[in-house]
């Protein structure tokens, strides 16, 4: 299904083997770096609002009811996910159309703005109203700009990387989103446990927003001193539409059906890793009574396991395929979601760590697939474009209203469960996703000639395509 609209098209997919890329390890390396540290910005901004959603609805939105300011400030942190695809749909056919490294250099500048703002907004109790309007718009700014950075991330590894080894260069960019979270959580964790409840209300929850200043121009400068990648330096003249009306109009005509598969696919990986990484401490303070600090650090130490194997399984995919990764990961939550919770729910540390666990190592094998996978659906020149529109659609339906929907069906059912339940349905979708998806580990990109590491695999390659 995923390579139907390949068909439609003058084969996309066809090159001469005499076009062979070799790629330059050290500058394949540098391309994943500045590629993963953006990823980890993110999600250490969007990680960030997760880990301190119970404050900042105490700080931004009227005193009252707990449960509705946590809803509130829930509702503020899906608000960024409801103009993600409009990002996309802006920044996605511009990076076919410019380039991936001009527009990831743009997304960067704008996400750091976001996020360095929101640490200067002051209180609802100092402005009122306007406390919550100027989170909301520094919230939009945050969406519109991460509408086009995982899209061109994975396209700007996926392009650089050479086809054998995709895999485990695409991990470093969920690398980067583990990364972040952790930064993320362990600084809460920190200046929880340094200020207090009262002063991380006062001023604490202010201090990992304004880090993120300096991190955009750390992550700026290492994007710009990039070049373009071979794949796109490859796109022959006038490939790519000169309008963005026109660019769109191209991707939701002829790849239509790869739009409904990715959707599906970063749907129900979305649900899950939202779920597990941005909810979990909510969820463990919030509905079990567990303490903050306590509830992330578990979910911390969980990480770090899963941020020492995810390169692991990057290469795993490489070896053993794609699809079997993925279809891991989705049955491991279909199966796993239900135990896990009961093993969460009964509140000892030990019980709470393995009930975390069995999700991470469901989750760590779509972490570390993904990145590779996705890319791959579409040809060079839709790919970040294609991937941008349904990679960010996806996140804006299934994703980022994750802790939101939970919350209020908990509230509507008052079951302890709900989030297992939740995330069981959405992984029913993923194993019918994965299971429609063609295998592409090991393959050339399409549109692109094939990818190699050295000149003797390149020789190998012509050697072998001549018999």
């Amino acid at each position: 299904m995923a390579g139907d609209e390949h068909d439609e098209e003058a084969d996309p997919g066809a090159v001469e083997v005499t076009e062979i890329t070799v790629t330059d390890e050290r500058m394949v390396r540098r391309a994943v770096r500045a590629a993963a540290l953006g990823n980890a910005m993110e999600w250490f901004d969007f990680g960030l609002y997760s880990y301190l959603a119970v404050t900042l609805g105490q700080v931004f939105f009227p005193s009252g009811n707990s449960t509705v300011q946590l809803l509130s400030s829930f509702a503020t942190f899906a608000v960024a996910f409801l103009v993600r695809p409009v990002g996309g749909m802006v920044f996605g056919p511009m990076g076919d159309r410019i380039g991936r490294k001009k527009v990831l250099a743009l997304t960067m500048i704008m996400m750091a703005i976001g996020t360095f703002a929101i640490g200067l907004i002051p209180s609802y109790t100092a402005i009122g109203f306007w406390a919550p309007v100027l989170l909301i718009l520094f919230r939009l700014v945050q969406g519109f700009s991460t509408g086009g950075e995982y899209g061109g991330a994975s396209t700007f590894i996926a392009e650089y990387a050479p086809d054998k080894r995709r895999g485990y260069y695409g991990s470093f960019l969920e690398f980067g989103t583990l990364s972040g979270y952790i930064g993320a959580a362990g600084l809460v964790t920190a200046l929880h446990a340094w200020t207090g409840a009262d002063a991380m209300e006062a001023w604490g929850w202010r201090v990992p927003f304004l880090i993120a200043g300096p991190l955009g121009l750390v992550g700026l400068y290492l994007r710009l001193r990039l070049d373009e990648t071979p794949a796109f330096q490859r796109l022959a003249p006038g490939a790519v539409t000169t309008t963005v009306k026109g660019d769109l109009a191209k991707i939701f005509r002829r790849y239509w059906r790869t739009l409904i598969l990715c959707v599906a696919l970063v749907g129900a990986y979305n649900v899950t890793d939202y779920m597990l990484l941005s909810y979990m401490p909510t969820y463990l303070s919030d509905e079990l009574g567990y303490s903050d600090t306590h509830g992330l650090l578990i979910l911390l130490g969980v990480m770090a396991f899963l941020l020492l194997i995810i390169n692991r399984i990057g290469i795993l995919s490489d070896r053993l395929g794609r699809k079997p990764l993925l279809m891991t990961g989705m049955l491991g939550f279909l199966l796993l979601s239900l135990p896990a919770f009961l093993l969460i729910g009964q509140g000892s540390v030990p019980a709470i760590t393995a009930g975390v666990l069995m999700l991470g190592l469901s989750l760590v094998c779509l972490l570390g697939t993904m990145s590779a996978a996705l890319p791959a659906l579409f040809p060079t020149e839709v790919r970040y474009g294609a991937l941008s529109v349904g990679y960010n659609v996806a996140v804006s339906v299934f994703g980022g209203t994750t802790p939101l929907v939970i919350t209020a069906l908990i509230s509507a059912t008052g079951s302890n469960l709900t989030p297992a339940y939740y995330a069981m349905a959405a992984a029913l979708v993923g194993v019918l996703a994965v299971a429609l998806t063609k295998e592409t580990a090991q393959l050339p990109l399409p549109g692109s000639p094939p990818s190699v590491a050295t000149e003797a695999e390149a020789a190998q390659l012509r050697s072998d395509f001549r018999t």
